[in-house]
């Protein structure tokens, strides 16, 4: 009769359940000029025990012809393509695919420092029962964007929280039900209801997300030039 070995190792588990560390979650809608950026700073990571979900949110402008190269040399970046639903949208989608122990995202006009993977991975290890990581960004264009009570106000971003840089237990996610669908704000929201669920969170000041302010047709750009 075999016997079932317990161990309390993160790393161990993984091993067992053949699941990545992290999962990657890279909702994009018509990011051609900017998707390959995000991907080789994904590629390029020191940390290798990820993989990644692309959910291109019903893009028009040929964005798979930029991601390609990336699906036919990494077996560990797939590829889902959806009707448009949005930021929300797609960001669930993502996770209802995803199969790695904690979830991240990485905006399709954004990137990573080549250390962001691995200094999460080493802040989850020495906090034992962490499951919430947020913080720790570059800004590359304005730091302002709308508030998310009221669009025609401009807020700083150190006074948001950015989704990108979140780190969050499969579970806790789960269990959160993921992202609400709102039009502004979504990963706010999302932290708020971390917060209420009063888990063991961390707030990181490494700046190795790099959130660019300067990309054409976003979202935050697009409600500051209507107000």
């Amino acid at each position: 009769m075999s016997k079932k070995v317990e161990t309390n190792s993160i790393e161990t588990k993984l091993i067992v359940e053949n699941s990545p560390f992290f999962s990657v979650i890279i909702p994009t809608y018509n990011r051609k000029a900017t998707i390959t950026r995000a991907l080789n700073s994904l590629v390029l990571q020191t940390e290798t025990d990820w993989e990644a979900i692309v959910v291109d949110d019903g893009s028009t402008d040929n964005t798979y012809a930029e991601l390609r190269p990336f699906l036919d040399q990494f077996k560990k970046i797939k590829y889902l393509k959806q009707k448009n639903k949005g930021a929300a949208g797609s960001k669930n989608t993502g996770i209802q695919h995803a199969k790695g122990t904690f979830f991240t995202f990485l905006d399709s006009d954004d990137e990573y420092e080549p250390t962001h993977l691995a200094s999460r991975k080493k802040i989850i290890i020495e906090n034992p029962g962490v499951q919430f990581i947020s913080g720790g960004l570059k800004i590359i264009g304005s730091p302002f964007v709308p508030d998310r009570f009221d669009a025609t106000k401009q807020i700083h971003i150190d006074k948001c929280e950015i989704g990108g840089t979140f780190f969050i237990d499969k579970q806790l996610l789960y269990s959160l039900k993921g992202f609400n669908d709102i039009l502004l704000g979504e990963d706010s929201d999302l932290f708020d209801r971390v917060l209420i669920a009063g888990v063991l969170m961390i707030k990181t000041n490494l700046p190795t997300y790099i959130y660019h302010r300067d990309t054409e047709g976003s979202v935050t750009n697009l409600l500051l030039t209507v107000s």
